[in-house]
């Protein structure tokens, strides 16, 4: 059988092949200490799964109709959009989709065409550069300097514009590196795109998981034109603990939404529509347990960032967002013996039962990502054993 080429050339995403090779060895006994998770550790608040539950029991079981979303799940992202962001949609603005993941593939099948380019900032989420790719389009990677944490400056970005630009992915804060772009930092940015008629698909994922006083400015709420050449991308899957539930959804042109629902009619059908009965109950309900799971990952930034920070030979920018640390090991490479980062990973696998995600499947090979959406029982026992390992 001869596959594709498309599917030939598309990587494996290396998130869930670190986080099955740790499973493997544990189901065989190895007491396996794991950072690749990119999903919170808490349990859906019940109040969510009460109401799928209750949705379920209701015979609300069929097809999503319509198959862009619910009425009452468009109308609760409108809520938060408009609660939490400062944007003002209308339901016709909003889609609801199998997880944030097919929101961000649905777009990029709607706008990109093969020879198009789509700038990606480096660090970068593992997905976004093969998505690109299946559309035909060529992924156009840029990295900011080290001292500003690889954020992009707008003299970064002027220089690699083309005639061909059609998009520029932004993902803030960052999945991996947990670093986050300040408003004024992001007006600069603007200040670039809005001559341009290219499209800004704004990953904001982990916009109500920020720590350390961040302000979190939605790059569509910028001003006028922002919110015009603006995708925004959110799901439930972070902010309330439902990556299982696989329900996100989208914001912005009328005109994009409908080509991204157009493509949703013909694969998935629409997202679970008793999910999206469960993320609208997440959206609209008191968001208390929202606060408890970011105060809590606060405290584990704070104290995993500064553990890392002291071992020899690592460094690490601070994250004041989502769930992750990236810091830069690439000093120890030369004494281990290692050529980058996946040869450190796996020795660091093999040998201290530590599992982390090298860092070259998101564009730098100078690091790696730890989660700490783990137990801080065994963030501890890890971190102890990358230390020792490291010593």
């Amino acid at each position: 059988m001869k596959l594709s080429n498309r599917i030939t050339e598309l990587a494996e995403s290396a998130t869930l092949a670190v986080s099955a090779k740790a499973a493997r060895m544990k189901a065989g006994g190895v007491d396996v200490v794991s950072f690749g998770a990119g999903e919170p550790d808490f349990d859906t608040p019940a109040n969510i799964k009460q109401a799928g539950i209750a949705a379920i029991n209701a015979g609300r079981t069929g097809y999503s109709k319509p198959a862009s979303g619910l009425p009452e799940a468009k109308q609760a992202v409108c809520e938060k959009f408009a609660r939490d962001n400062g944007l003002a949609y209308s339901p016709d603005q909003i889609i609801i989709t199998a997880g944030g993941k097919m929101a961000c593939y649905l777009a990029i099948q709607s706008l990109i065409d093969p020879g198009d380019e789509v700038i990606i900032p480096k660090p970068y989420w593992v997905s976004y550069p093969e998505m690109v790719k299946l559309a035909g389009g060529t992924p156009v990677f840029v990295a900011g300097p080290p001292s500003a944490d690889y954020k992009l400056t707008a003299d970064d970005l002027s220089r690699v514009i083309s005639q061909r630009t059609r998009m520029m992915i932004l993902c803030s804060p960052s999945n991996p590196s947990g670093v986050a772009y300040t408003p004024d930092e992001l007006r600069a940015l603007a200040g670039v795109l809005s001559e341009t008629d290219i499209t800004v698909l704004s990953d904001e994922i982990y916009d109500c998981l920020v720590y350390n006083g961040h302000e979190h400015l939605s790059y569509a709420a910028i001003n006028d034109r922002t919110y015009s050449q603006t995708l925004t991308i959110n799901a439930g899957s972070k902010t309330y603990a439902m990556t299982g539930w696989r329900v996100g959804y989208a914001a912005g042109a009328i005109e994009l939404v409908k080509a991204m629902a157009k493509i949703q009619s013909q694969t998935t059908s629409g997202a679970a529509t008793f999910n999206q009965v469960a993320l609208a109950s997440a959206l609209k309900s008191d968001q208390s347990a929202v606060e408890v799971m970011r105060t809590e990952f606060e405290r584990r930034a704070t104290h995993m960032h500064q553990r890392l920070v002291r071992i020899s030979g690592v460094r690490c920018p601070k994250p004041v967002g989502a769930f992750y640390c990236f810091p830069d090991v690439s000093d120890t490479y030369g004494r281990l013996g290692v050529s980058g980062s996946a040869q450190f990973a796996d020795r660091l696998l093999e040998d201290a039962k530590v599992a982390v995600v090298p860092g070259i499947a998101f564009g730098l090979d100078a690091h790696v990502r730890l989660s700490f959406a783990l137990d801080t029982e065994q963030m501890e026992v890890g971190l102890a054993r990358i230390e020792k390992w490291l010593a």
